[in-house]
């Protein structure tokens, strides 16, 4: 059995079959593991989750921010903005069926030595704690409070974690860290307002991944959401958001033995075009 980590696809489903196929991908033999976006911006949101849903457990989903997004637009608590493309999914006629699907996927997700977001791990944080984090956000997405929660999920602040944040503050912290985070500072206090490539961060900024002391370092991350940074080049972090609906390719790192994973970058990424790199008018 293979195990395949896969970065943001968001609503390539060209791509992602061409992809399975350039892996010879086996439902019945391999797993795959998706690092958020699902959905938004590319131009086929719904096979794309009527393809996953398909391959049950051979293929794990992390919720990215515009996964959530989605379900926001879908409770009517955001407005579609105009780039997006997820109303093939809104006006589906399997829309409860595939929202609900949505709901129950994961926001981190550990196999072996890798752990596994869209965006990052505050620096603060451990594995154990990532996952328990992440696990108090899934309840809520699943339960009864999501109309009341997805309200006060947006926002920049609190930006820092502290252990005694309550409620929707806490809530916030956590979504921000693994949806959104890029930048932080040296005390591990997240800033939204770069999203530009490691090289270009503003004075007192860093890659979350480079915060000194940070308590995830003795597993190997992976995520997704930065399609402009570049080369990582860290035994420990590996990035696979490589920009598949901006003209770039859509990535599957291939992992064979998940709990013997020494330097990441020794391991091979497959790779293959998006439809906008072969065909600029698409």
């Amino acid at each position: 059995m293979t195990t395949y980590l896969i970065g943001d696809v968001q609503g390539c489903d060209e791509a992602l079959a061409r992809l399975l196929t350039h892996i010879d991908f086996s439902a019945s033999r391999d797993t795959l593991y998706l690092l958020g976006d699902l959905v938004n911006r590319g131009p086929d949101n719904v096979g794309v989750l009527r393809r996953l849903m398909a391959y049950g457990s051979s293929a794990q989903c992390i919720l990215g921010n515009h996964d959530l997004h989605l379900l926001a637009v879908s409770q009517g608590v955001r407005a579609a903005h105009r780039q997006d493309t997820i109303a093939d999914i809104l006006n589906a006629p399997d829309r409860t069926v595939l929202l609900d699907w949505l709901r129950q996927q994961r926001m981190a997700i550990r196999v072996g030595q890798v752990l596994m977001v869209h965006a990052g791990v505050l620096p603060q944080w451990t594995p154990e704690q990532t996952l328990a984090l992440a696990g108090e956000v899934e309840e809520v997405l699943r339960g009864d409070a999501l109309a009341t929660f997805m309200p006060q999920m947006y926002g920049g602040l609190p930006n820092q974690w502290r252990d005694d944040l309550q409620g929707a503050d806490r809530l916030r912290v956590i979504v921000n860290a693994l949806t959104r985070m890029r930048f932080c500072d040296a005390q591990g206090a997240m800033d939204f307002s770069v999203k530009e490539s490691a090289d270009q961060a503003p004075e007192g900024l860093m890659p979350w991944f480079e915060v000194p002391g940070r308590r995830s370092a003795d597993v190997t991350v992976a995520f997704g959401h930065w399609s402009t940074l570049q080369q990582v080049n860290r035994p420990n972090v590996v990035c696979l958001d490589d920009g598949c609906v901006w003209g770039g390719c859509l990535s599957a790192l291939r992992i064979e033995h998940p709990d013997r994973v020494d330097d990441v970058r020794q391991l091979p990424v497959l790779s293959v075009k998006c439809q906008q790199a072969l065909d600029p008018l698409a």
